[in-house]
């Protein structure tokens, strides 16, 4: 069984709810997708071992996949300028860490979007609705986005922030161990 690019949309829902609890329905709605079509995803991304039997997300999995396939497997498609949502190094978080060129930005093509940029086509076209409810979502999809579509540094970048989000208590260990370290300093 294959993954679809709808799947990694579903796994990302996932990984931005955390520990809340969810269901079918109410993920379908989250995501502006069918129960089935989520259902199917959940079911791929369990077969492919990204989730758990208990369809938690895989963090070391989901890390090697995001970090070093999706860019194969999902490569971007681009367009020319349009009105959308800013996504990639234009999207946050990247937005607040890189330098803003004076070039067009990427953007997902969107009607209601605030920024004109060059497409750069979403993993499904429901991603510019359901980011808009879900700012960690939006987060997580433009760092994929990233990935699969960015120069070397912004790619370098996104991925220490993908792996911040995958393994939350990683990162938290580090500050701490950080601020240790200053505290320590003459």
């Amino acid at each position: 069984m294959s993954l679809k690019e709808q799947d990694i949309v579903v796994i990302l829902r996932l990984v931005s709810l955390g520990e809340r609890r969810w269901s079918y329905p109410s993920l379908a709605d989250d995501l502006f997708m069918s129960p089935s079509g989520v259902f199917g995803s959940v079911k791929r991304a369990v077969d492919c071992k990204l989730l758990d039997p208990e369809k938690k997300p895989r963090g070391s999995s989901l890390e090697e996949f995001l970090i070093h396939g999706v860019k194969y497997v999902f490569p971007p498609r681009r367009g020319g300028l349009t009105r959308g949502m800013p996504t990639s190094y234009a999207g946050p978080p990247l937005n607040s860490l890189i330098v803003q060129s004076t070039e067009h930005p990427p953007v997902w093509p969107y009607a209601s979007g605030t920024a004109r940029g060059y497409a750069f086509y979403p993993l499904h076209k429901s991603v510019p609705l359901a980011a808009e409810k879900d700012v960690r979502l939006y987060e997580l999809l433009a760092l994929v986005d990233a990935i699969r579509g960015g120069r070397a540094r912004e790619v370098l970048i996104a991925t220490q922030e993908i792996k911040d989000r995958l393994h939350p208590r990683k990162r938290a260990r580090r500050f701490a161990e950080i601020a240790q370290d200053m505290l320590e300093r003459p």
